[in-house]
């Protein structure tokens, strides 16, 4: 299934493709070879399980939720081919969306993001408990257990659209405490998902305060960027280093500490407004970038349809925008920068 397509030329990126209203997107990643680990080695294909004597807590980490996010996929295949183990506690990599994933072709890159459904939006247990069914729905019951096991998690994902990458912590104060303490990237925004169903990082315990089970999300930049996947191992390194999950034994690229340089600039923000479009014509009255802030209040940004759309208050921080969005799906959240 296809992302949305863009309404106008984006700075970046090539000439539509003749026909077919899409940008000619740059991919300038290689996907993984991903067939060692596709059996798994815990009874869940695509999930690799490790644990050590010394007790700590079960970390799970994931990408490819989206078939065609491969740059997240690719900092955890490192990490599988260096041997990585934990130096105390569990460790769980698991790659979500394998079908999707074996349809990702690089010259048509926006195509393989799921198969059925967006995998991402079936998190609620009523769901997956359903008679639902779909090729993702029955892969998102299949790991259930491993998710239902974790105490820290960590959903690794990349962008379609021009835009800084950030860490995603849900609306917890446990998700925000977690998100700012990897601090990679600097940018934390807290918000409660989409209209259209529950994330991983909504799902369960996740998002119960009295629960310690906890979970973020990392945005770590555009889908098919060297960059992204650098974003994405320090992400992961972070993580492993704050648990004491990772092992002086296995210091290698991708598992070293966040560089100082990234430690500053840490900014903390709140969604206030998740703006789903109501009719197909929305669109933006520039193409804006995710993390661009918008300085004064009733500044107009978008027509959905007739109606116009402006920032609710000085310093809007826009998030993610999605430059067109499908009816009924969310177009861009706006969020305003939080003192703590």
């Amino acid at each position: 299934m296809s992302e949305e397509r863009p309404p106008y030329p984006l700075p970046g990126l090539g000439p539509a493709s003749a026909g077919s209203g899409l940008p000619r997107f740059d991919v300038r990643l290689r996907a993984p070879d991903l067939s060692d680990w596709t059996q798994g080695n815990c009874g869940v294909a695509g999930f690799m399980h490790f644990e050590a004597v010394q007790p700590g807590p079960h970390v799970v980490i994931t990408a490819l939720m989206h078939g065609n996010e491969i740059a997240g996929a690719i900092a955890l295949d490192d990490l599988l081919r260096a041997r990585i183990r934990p130096a105390r506690g569990r460790l769980t990599l698991g790659f979500l969306n394998l079908a999707a994933f074996a349809r990702f072709d690089p010259a048509h890159p926006t195509a393989s993001r799921f198969v059925e459904e967006d995998m991402n939006r079936l998190w609620d247990r009523a769901v997956l408990a359903s008679s639902r069914d779909s090729l993702e729905l029955s892969r998102a019951r299949a790991v259930q257990p491993i998710i239902d096991s974790a105490d820290i998690l960590l959903d690794l994902h990349s962008m379609l659209w021009p835009s800084d990458p950030l860490i995603l912590s849900g609306p917890t104060a446990k998700g925000r405490r977690l998100a700012r303490s990897i601090g990679v990237p600097p940018l934390v925004v807290a918000d409660r998902g989409h209209s259209s169903g529950p994330r991983l990082i909504d799902y369960g315990g996740f998002a119960d305060e009295d629960d310690p089970r906890i979970a973020c999300l990392v945005e770590a930049g555009p889908h098919w960027e060297e960059a992204t996947v650098r974003m994405a191992r320090l992400s992961v390194a972070t993580l492993l280093h704050m648990t004491g999950l990772a092992s002086p034994r296995h210091e290698f690229e991708g598992t070293a500490p966040m560089p100082a340089a990234l430690s500053s600039g840490r900014r903390n923000a709140e969604v206030t407004h998740a703006v789903n479009a109501a009719t197909s014509s929305f669109s933006f009255v520039r193409p804006y970038r995710g993390g661009e802030v918008i300085a004064k209040q009733g500044t107009l940004i978008a027509h959905d349809g007739t109606t116009p759309i402006y920032t609710p208050y000085d310093d809007c921080l826009l998030v993610m925008p999605s430059l067109r969005p499908t009816r009924g799906h969310t177009a861009m959240r706006l969020a305003h920068f939080l003192d703590d």
